[in-house]
């Protein structure tokens, strides 16, 4: 994995032997922050990062400075890992991370987010919940946006709030944005 802008450009990173987490790809991860770039401003947001796993997401969005972000998993090595690179690169005055389960997370918070991105297990079936709770708790600030990376198999046409999705290879992001 590789950080593909900003601070940390080129900065190059592996998951132990193991690890219990699928990362999304450099192609997916550059295709959907070079559409994130052009549709919206990555400037001074609120981000939480569910189901963060290696934390490829959420380092990506620091290196561009692109404002605080909260970083959530529910396994405690991925929490550890991302703590650890949050540490090595200095980044946690822009980092928080935490270990929980993304859905009791939602349930609890009373933080809201410009940008909510979500990247559960594939075979985990918490889609619905996580997309539920973020629009029944108003967890998005006005013009903010719900993204959750999918596989082929998941279609959100018919969810509320449902704007488009993008296709990268095998890895698809449904994006979710309350109507002006």
């Amino acid at each position: 994995m590789r950080i593909i802008r900003g601070k940390l450009k080129s900065q190059r990173f592996s998951a132990p032997k193991g690890f219990p987490s699928r990362p999304t790809t450099d192609f997916a991860k550059e295709g959907l922050f070079n559409m994130l770039e052009n549709q919206y401003s990555l400037i001074n947001l609120n981000i939480l990062d569910l189901c963060a796993g290696t934390g490829n997401i959420t380092l990506e969005f620091a290196s561009r400075e692109a404002g605080f972000i909260t970083s959530i998993d529910q396994n405690f090595k991925c929490t550890k890992f991302i703590f650890d690179l949050v540490k090595k690169h200095n980044l946690h005055d822009d980092v928080k991370v935490y270990k929980s389960d993304a859905v009791k997370f939602l349930q609890k918070t009373n933080d809201t987010y410009d940008i909510i991105f979500t990247d559960p297990p594939f075979a985990a079936d918490i889609h619905d919940d996580i997309h539920r709770l973020v629009f029944e708790r108003e967890l998005l600030n006005p013009g903010g946006v719900l993204i959750i990376e999918h596989g082929r198999e998941c279609n959100f046409e018919e969810y509320d709030h449902f704007q488009f999705v993008r296709k990268y290879g095998g890895v698809n992001f449904a994006f979710f944005q309350l109507e002006d």
